[in-house]
């Protein structure tokens, strides 16, 4: 089915999530899950039975089914779009495929700036079942915010530098020390991709965006600085033109923290590693988003709502808040326990 853009929710602007995001004060304190949408909920393996990730990513139907369903079972304040970050790759032609048990495998890393050449700009027409996907959900959570997601480029150039998952990231630092030109020009080219992508689904009707580099936690400072926060930043600014809060998020980025939310960031996401009140400070006059450790999740309730409470009360020092796990859901986490959990964020 097809779904005309909707005029926004009276009180989606006024929603929990977006009055934290944008350093309001909210009803309460605002609460999502990384990775809500998944692999921890027997109705999306239902749904999935038998489709393979990225063709799930492409039926906008499903996409619109998968985003759901976290926001029906614990009345989270946001929905976060269900995808993945190598799919504006697929979707321009890239050839790759997310192994299960793997991850994304390109089959050509890139290597040359005439492989960089060869990967075409994205276009709206490229992603048609984005725009709808979006459309579908926003129509369906009224006051409920939409979070909207692209890769961050040190992260997608990773994988198309490696051809894969990598720990070191050899192949990629190589590059990004070696062979500056080509590294300079791929990063532009997914900077101008991921910017691209999170324009199209702000302009289908997402609330607010996040930016995921899940592996720049394996560069210093200074490298990062110099070789990945530019590009970065032109992803943020380019969603920053769009007027909706921009959400910063790393693993393993405690020694970044400052330098992610100055690359344009109104929300910095924090991992489980770092203690909330060491990077309140660190980020500034932010908003900063987390961060309970995914596996409390598996200790009793009592220990979970503990630590909950103890982060809550040390965003109270940040400029806003937003509880969320420190990273994505563990595949195996009991999803009464995420209830419980949301319910406990709600209540104190």
């Amino acid at each position: 089915m097809t779904v005309a853009a909707t005029t926004p929710h009276p009180g989606l602007s006024e929603s929990p999530f977006l009055r934290a995001a944008r350093g309001e004060e909210p009803a309460h304190t605002p609460v999502w899950f990384m990775r809500q949408a998944g692999r921890s909920l027997p109705e999306y393996l239902k749904v999935r039975e038998g489709i393979g990730m990225l063709e799930s990513c492409m039926d906008a139907d499903l996409v619109t089914e998968i985003t759901l369903q976290p926001v029906r079972r614990y009345g989270v304040d946001a929905a976060i779009f269900f995808s993945d970050i190598v799919l504006p790759l697929k979707a321009v032609g890239v050839d790759l495929d997310i192994v299960p048990g793997v991850g994304p495998v390109v089959a050509s890393p890139v290597r040359t700036l005439a492989d960089v050449d060869a990967i075409p700009d994205l276009t709206p027409d490229h992603v048609p079942f984005i725009s709808q996907a979006v459309r579908q959900l926003t129509a369906e959570l009224g006051a409920t915010p939409l979070i909207g997601f692209a890769g961050a480029p040190f992260t997608v150039a990773s994988y198309l530098v490696e051809g894969g998952p990598s720990k070191e990231h050899a192949k990629t630092k190589a590059m990004m020390f070696g062979a500056p030109d080509v590294w300079d020009a791929l990063m532009r080219k997914i900077a101008g991709i991921a910017a691209t992508y999170l324009r199209i689904q702000v302009e289908a009707g997402a609330s607010a965006v996040q930016l995921f580099d899940s592996w720049a936690g394996a560069l210093t400072p200074a490298d990062y600085r110099a070789s990945v926060m530019p590009h970065s930043e032109r992803v943020l600014a380019a969603a920053g033109e769009l007027g909706v809060p921009r959400i910063h998020f790393g693993v393993g980025t405690s020694n970044l923290l400052g330098l992610m939310g100055e690359a344009g960031a109104d929300v910095v996401g924090v991992d489980w590693r770092t203690p909330m009140e060491q990077a309140i400070p660190l980020v500034g006059d932010r908003v900063v988003q987390g961060n309970l450790d995914p596996t409390l999740v598996f200790a009793p309730t009592e220990v979970m709502t503990s630590r909950a409470a103890e982060i809550i009360e040390a965003g109270k020092a940040a400029k806003g808040h937003i509880f969320n796990l420190g990273h994505g859901v563990i595949p195996s986490t009991d999803p009464d326990q995420l209830k419980r959990l949301t319910e406990f964020v709600h209540a104190h």
